[in-house]
């Protein structure tokens, strides 16, 4: 029982478990971002809002696994590079967790008795500045887009240097980052849009994460030294 454990927790099962995780993180992302209610008052009540909003919660999450998984997977090549992507661009997911935890269960019982505050809140994001001061959560936000941004670019170049992974998606992705200040200069409708590149880039990463081409020197006995350690 024991070595059939330990044979489903090498580190290679352990990253290729990490996959789905990247491209569920991926689809969601590409595909709410069509379907994605209004970021205002009127929309936080709604059935739309509970369902999607419930979706981004969980893509928050599996993004910071996938991006775990890309790292690991090329940790023995990506070097320095790859560390300061991962940390960035995972640290961007788990601030935004919170903001869309908060989107979830905090503006909806809030609607009805603060619509200010929660127009103010998403104001954030629509580009529609509200009426009360929300203290420093539009600075943290601010500090998460940059994460994702460097993080994002940063990821993509690591993982094009590395060799491990495919090139193609990888360059989507560093690129997709990249545009993010451009796409900030379009209304907030049209900005969603740029978020289906870096969607689909992470699918095709989690396909290779899944289903590895070749097993990549030296990265198991690293994982196992760290463990050790």
């Amino acid at each position: 029982m024991t070595t059939t454990t330990n044979r489903l927790l090498t580190a290679d099962n352990l990253i290729r478990a990490t996959g789905p995780f990247a491209i569920m993180a991926g689809l969601i992302f590409a595909g709410i971002q069509p379907i994605h209610p209004p970021d205002f008052v009127s929309s936080v009540t709604t059935t739309p809002w509970t369902v999607i909003i419930s979706l981004k919660l969980a893509m928050c999450l599996f993004f910071i696994v996938g991006t775990a998984g890309l790292y690991f997977r090329q940790m023995g090549r990506a070097g320095w590079l790859g560390l300061t992507a991962f940390i960035l661009f995972a640290t961007s997911w788990w601030l935004q967790t919170g903001y869309v935890f908060a989107e979830l269960f905090v503006l909806p019982p809030l609607a009805p008795v603060s619509p200010e505050f929660v127009d103010s809140l998403l104001g954030i994001v629509n580009q529609h500045p509200g009426t009360l001061d929300v203290g420093a959560l539009g600075a943290v936000y601010g500090v998460l887009s940059v994460l994702y941004l460097v993080g994002g670019i940063l990821l993509g170049v690591a993982t094009v240097r590395a060799g491990v992974l495919p090139k193609v998606p990888s360059i989507v992705l560093a690129v997709a980052a990249l545009a993010t200040p451009a796409a900030a200069l379009l209304p907030h409708e049209f900005q969603r849009y740029a978020a289906i590149p870096m969607g689909l880039a992470f699918v095709w990463l989690g396909f290779a994460l899944w289903f590895p081409r070749k097993t990549v020197a030296g990265t198991s006995n690293a994982i196992t030294a760290v463990a050790a350690a």
